[in-house]
């Protein structure tokens, strides 16, 4: 999530109708990742961290990422110390290649400075697969101005918004050919979820463009890896060994150290 306003909207989810929402969205996110027990996973954007808590109850190793100290720490107090939290940004991504068996950027995306970057830095710490979640202007939810209810009040201040065409040209300038799943939920207007939930499970899901929250998948297969873990373990060096290939080694960065709950794992 972006930074520019930082405090949690999940109001919606405690009324009988948020509840339905909330499990139709988280659905659709579970049927395109389809988390297996001791997979590592990385959600880009995390936020207050529910959809960490989503992928920790599938019994996930999860960490978060997201540019807003003060909403990984609402993820910490959702979350205890069983997920890795740490400060960033999607566009510059603190991890090694390969690292991640699923990466997630959920109603994240939008607020990027390049998401192009953002979506190759996904793939680049991949080595499965990974899901972009993002809303859809032009739904009937949209339409109504309600798109900032559903999901999080900053999409009023942004004017980027994705469609199926743009987002597959995003990832396919980085995986030409790639097969790319997809599908939306949440098709009626806001006011009919109080009584017309038949109605809307009645409605497909996949290839369907059409519902206000819009998700895809797509798997990743790495060829080769990069190291950006600090080393642990002094490791003896002959003169006449073999010297490192060039720019295996990413450049360590400080504000990239671990992080449990908030708190770099050195204790800055």
């Amino acid at each position: 999530m972006g930074t520019q306003v930082e405090t949690i909207h999940d109001d919606w989810r405690v009324t009988p109708a948020g509840r339905y929402l909330d499990g139709r969205i988280k659905s659709l996110i579970l049927d395109l990742t389809e988390p297996r027990a001791g997979e590592r996973l990385l959600d880009i954007g995390c936020g207050s961290g529910e959809h960490l808590g989503l992928f920790r109850r599938k019994g996930c190793d999860v960490t978060g990422l997201d540019p807003s100290s003060f909403l990984l720490d609402q993820a910490c107090q959702r979350l205890s110390s069983r997920a890795e939290l740490r400060i960033g940004r999607a566009e510059d991504l603190p991890f090694s290649d390969n690292e991640f068996d699923i990466v997630t950027l959920i109603t994240s995306l939008e607020f990027t400075s390049d998401p192009g970057l953002a979506v190759a830095e996904a793939i680049r710490v991949c080595r499965g697969r990974v899901f972009i979640g993002v809303m859809n202007r032009w739904s009937l939810i949209g339409s109504q101005g309600r798109l900032p209810s559903l999901f999080n009040p900053q999409t009023l201040t942004t004017n980027r918004f994705f469609h199926l065409a743009s987002l597959t040209a995003m990832i396919r300038r980085q995986l030409p050919g790639v097969r790319v799943q997809w599908g939306s939920v949440i098709f009626l207007p806001w006011s009919w979820y109080d009584f017309a939930t038949g109605l809307e499970e009645r409605i497909p899901v996949m290839n369907n463009p059409f519902g206000a929250f819009f998700g895809l998948a797509f798997s990743v297969t790495f060829s080769f890896r990069t190291i950006q873990e600090v080393i642990r373990e002094p490791v003896a060096l002959s003169p006449d060994g073999p010297r490192p290939v060039p720019g295996v080694v990413r450049g360590f960065k400080k504000d990239g150290l671990p992080a449990v709950c908030g708190k770099t794992k050195n204790g800055s």
